[in-house]
């Protein structure tokens, strides 16, 4: 067993994990964080995408030990003070998802993605999400809700610097 130190959702974390406990296992099976999809355990799907230090990464590909000292963010994690993040109101308000398997990861994907290029095009959308699967919905209400969001925080910045 191997002792690791993280915070996750804002809350500090103190464990013993085995050494290849994957960083999905432990959220889901230690901590409860079953927002935080296993899609396809191959690294393929996104479906497991949280932040880490702030960055998305797929946590199927990341052992719990990877992220000793780090910060991880889960899709529980978004929202604030019972207001949704902007990028999960408008997937909810675009219907960006159907059967809502990949939408955790989408969502996680997309805020990275935003934080990265506040305003993407299509193509940008398209591009910064292609390590994302769904299975559902052809990915057009997805990229309608990125560029939702993308409107939303560009207002919600210009409103801070007004």
């Amino acid at each position: 067993m191997v002792r690791i130190n993280l915070t996750v959702d804002g809350a500090k974390v103190a464990d013993d994990v085995e050494p290849r406990m994957l960083l999905v296992q432990y959220l889901r099976e230690k901590l409860g964080k079953t927002g935080t999809v296993v899609g396809c355990d191959t690294s393929n799907c996104g479906a497991c995408t949280v932040h880490l230090d702030g960055t998305s990464v797929k946590s199927c590909n990341v052992l719990a030990v990877q992220a000793d000292g780090g910060e991880v963010t889960t899709i529980e994690g978004l929202a604030s003070n019972g207001e949704l993040h902007p990028v999960q109101e408008a997937f909810r308000e675009c219907h960006g998802l159907q059967c809502g398997y990949c939408t955790p990861g989408m969502i996680m994907q997309s805020v990275d993605l935003l934080k990265e290029n506040p305003n993407p095009s299509e193509e940008e959308i398209r591009l910064g999400l292609e390590g994302n699967l769904c299975r559902c919905t052809g990915y057009h209400n997805i990229v309608k809700a990125v560029q939702h969001a993308a409107g939303q925080t560009a207002g919600q910045a210009e409103a801070v610097q007004a």
